[in-house]
Parts: structure tokens; sequence; C-alpha cells
């Protein structure tokens, strides 16, 4: 874990807490329906922790597993998150992922468009 320093117009990172990969039994994402940048790490300890974003606790949820599956091939628990964001296999999750998701809501937007101008009759 680092911590984030600001001294005049420098800015610094000390290391506050290191962990290792074999050692982390479970992710927990704690709410895959909203937008939500928190989670806990469960090692021997719980630690409860803020992404700076959802995207970016999805994109750290992802980069551990695929470290796990590259290097110890364990069972990671990854729990309270929204598969269709943390698998490899799905459209949503490839490298333009901002723009698959954008293109994704104005499909949908269109869609709501479409029905509004619908008469009613």
């Amino acid at each position: 874990m680092v911590k984030h320093l600001r001294v005049d117009r420098e800015e610094k990172y000390e290391i506050v807490e290191k962990w290792f990969l074999k050692d982390l039994e479970m992710i927990d994402g704690k709410e895959a329906d909203t937008d939500n940048p928190y989670f806990d790490m469960h090692f021997h300890k719980v630690y409860n922790l803020e992404a700076y974003s959802c995207a970016s606790k999805y994109t750290f949820a992802r980069t551990l597993n695929k470290l796990n599956e590259m290097y110890l091939k364990k069972d990671l628990k990854i729990v309270n998150f929204d598969d269709t964001y943390l698998n490899d296999d799905s459209i949503w999750s490839s490298n333009n992922r901002d723009c698959l998701v954008l293109m994704r809501i104005c499909f949908y937007a269109f869609n709501l468009l479409c029905l509004s101008l619908c008469p009613l009759s």
C-alpha cells in the first residue's frame, strides 16, 4: 500500500505496507450493483481499501487475478464484482473498455429515445 504525499510542488509516494499475493485469500468488491470504489482484501487480516474510482477497482482486481493465474494458479476468491467487467472473455473487458461501455450506454439511450417517440394509441 502506498501513501501519496504532496510536498510543495513535488508528489511523493511512501510505501506504507506490503503484502504477498500468495497470502491473499479473497477480494470483496462489497457491492457489485453500484458504482463503488470501496473493497476489502482478506489476508490474515481484512483491509478496507478505497480505489481512485470503480473502474480502477476493477482493473486492480483483474490484474491480481491475472497475476494469480500466471504465477500461483491458486483458487483466489473474487466476490461482489460484476463478472461482465471482470472476465477477459467478455467483449466489455477489452483494452477499449471505456469506449465499449460508452457504446453500451448510448445503445440503451437510443432505445429509450425510440420508445419515447412511439405514439401511444
